[in-house]
């Protein structure tokens, strides 16, 4: 996105930056691509949580075992409409280079990312699950799989709704350590917040997509309670205890279909991928590593606040797959 042409961004702008567009395409999309096979029992992926958990590597992970379809590079800046426009290259080909991130994780052309987003900016609620069920099942078209990977970090309010329309698919909500996890949030917002002011179509991408994660146009998955200043420390670990205690406290283990992953666990158990192997029923095809980071904390924090997160990361980890 950063390096994007003239005729990129205006692609982009007009594709993903109108609703009426995005919906005709979309009708024109189903009319002569929407089969009618029935792929609602089948063992679909979805993954959801706070961005900088693992949710990119576990995404990674099952995408290169090759038994997966999901939205990729490919796909923009035409998402919801992959099939029509399959045969026409919109973007010059990414060759394999690290993302704005800057953490090191690689993506190309044919990579997978948090894509469908844009179907839930795009329709009202009452037509955002038929419509995603059709979108999921286009995506399956495309690619010619029979299971769908979801990456999406506003998922975790749409579980009950997964769940009721795909009875047999697994959400996966990793979770990290809440000092280090608060520190890659606030670092990622002063990062993006940067990019953003220097390229403002950064910013219009990001909306585009619906990532209001960090950066300029950031919004709290939870109203603030005493932390509602951004840029510090304090805030992200607020909301990370505001997510992750209203998880625990719905018990959503006990759903058969909903597991947490520990991200420290994920990385270090030398088990955890045989773990994810045989508890999905996919093959590693691919050499995947899962990669452990943790940064020097600089900032003053609440540590009552950090103690009643680290009680619920107790909890969460003892109810873990991982």
């Amino acid at each position: 996105m950063d390096n994007y042409s003239f005729l990129q961004k205006t692609l982009h702008k007009i594709s993903l930056g109108n609703k009426l567009i995005k919906k005709s395409l979309f009708e024109i999309e189903k009319n002569f691509f929407l089969k009618k096979e029935n792929f609602i029992y089948n063992n679909h992926i979805f993954i959801t949580g706070l961005p900088r958990s693992g949710t990119t590597s576990l995404l990674n992970f099952f995408y290169l075992s090759d038994d997966y379809a999901s939205p990729t590079y490919n796909d923009m800046p035409f998402i919801l409409s992959p099939n029509l426009f399959s045969k026409f290259s919109f973007n010059k080909k990414i060759k394999k280079k690290e993302r704005i991130h800057n953490d090191g994780i690689q993506y190309d052309q044919d990579s997978p990312d948090s894509f469908d987003e844009v179907l839930f900016l795009t329709f009202d609620e009452s037509e955002i699950i038929h419509n995603y069920v059709n979108f999921i099942s286009l995506i399956l078209n495309k690619y010619n799989k029979t299971k769908y990977l979801s990456k999406n970090n506003y998922n975790y309010k749409r579980t009950e709704q997964i769940i009721s329309k795909f009875p047999n698919s697994s959400i996966l909500i990793p979770f990290r350590d809440p000092l280090q996890h608060a520190n890659s949030l606030i670092s990622q917002h002063f990062l993006f917040s940067e990019k953003q002011n220097s390229d403002h179509f950064i910013l219009e991408y990001m909306n585009f997509l619906g990532h209001f994660e960090f950066g300029i146009n950031h919004k709290s998955w939870f109203k603030p309670v005493k932390y509602n200043n951004f840029n510090e420390i304090n805030y992200w670990i607020e909301q990370w205890y505001l997510f992750y205690s209203r998880l625990e406290k719905k018990n959503l283990n006990k759903n058969l279909n909903i597991f947490f992953i520990n991200y420290e666990n994920l990385c270090k158990n030398k088990n955890s991928k045989e773990i994810l192997l045989k508890k999905f029923n996919f093959n590693e095809k691919n050499e995947f590593s899962f990669i452990f980071s943790e940064k020097e904390i600089k900032y003053i924090y609440d540590k009552n606040l950090l103690n009643k997160c680290n009680e619920v990361y107790k909890k969460l980890s003892n109810s873990s797959l991982i």
